[in-house]
């Protein structure tokens, strides 16, 4: 009886080859994913409420700025680097809380929505072009994503144009929030904008994931996930 070996050019499951996309263990991109989410979002949210509640609008956001740039202060300290998403919304609350600040007028306040989406859309656009499209640094930071050892030319393309796709969103959200503001009461435009948010986010993340699956099939790779 003969007994089967390996061969040498096969390989185990869980090691990822040079033209894999690498995850991490499904535990640990969550945790992943919730970490950076909470830096960025849910600290200055938590920063916001108590600004707000003790001193008002313009207090609490700045103090959620405050937080953002605190937090991305102790995160180059510890690792020397500074996630994208913190710069991000640092940059966005930074111009919320000085349009709120210098004013105190309630139309500058409202404008801050339309504006922040502009500053976004900016903000791709600027790297859509780049050999360092945002998209591709936030896949990175936010999910751990791994891209082949060698440079591809599919995956380098996909993140060049999603990056534009999410300018275009931006653009777009700026847009339909500029004409709310001018036809809609405050209390309208306020729930519409959330709507415009949340539905803008929504649809590009969705998008997104479909349009890496094509673009995997597309070009012959595989996710593979971690050891846990």
């Amino acid at each position: 009886m003969r007994v089967r070996t390996r061969g040498r050019h096969e390989r185990p499951a869980d090691v990822p080859v040079a033209g894999d996309v690498g995850l991490p263990a499904p535990a640990r991109l969550a945790l992943t994913a919730g970490w950076s989410l909470a830096e960025s979002l849910g600290l200055p949210l938590v920063a916001y409420a108590v600004g707000a509640r003790l001193g008002g609008q313009g207090p609490g956001m700045a103090a959620a700025a405050a937080m953002v740039w605190l937090t991305a202060a102790i995160r180059k300290g510890l690792t020397g680097s500074v996630p994208g998403l913190l710069v991000i919304s640092g940059l966005v609350l930074t111009l919320q809380s000085v349009l709120v600040l210098a004013t105190g007028s309630v139309l500058l306040f409202l404008l801050q929505f339309p504006m922040a989406n502009l500053a976004l859309c900016i903000l791709f656009a600027r790297t859509a072009p780049t050999g360092r499209p945002l998209v591709a640094r936030l896949a990175a930071e936010v999910v751990a994503l791994r891209q082949p050892s060698a440079a591809h030319p599919g995956l380098d393309s996909f993140f060049c144009k999603v990056t534009w796709l999410w300018a275009g969103i931006f653009a777009a959200s700026a847009i339909g929030m500029a004409v709310l503001l001018v036809v809609e009461p405050i209390p309208v435009f306020l729930l519409l904008t959330t709507v415009v948010t949340v539905a803008g986010v929504a649809a590009g993340t969705l998008l997104s994931i479909l349009w890496f699956i094509r673009i995997l099939r597309r070009c012959g790779l595989r996710v593979r996930f971690g050891r846990p």
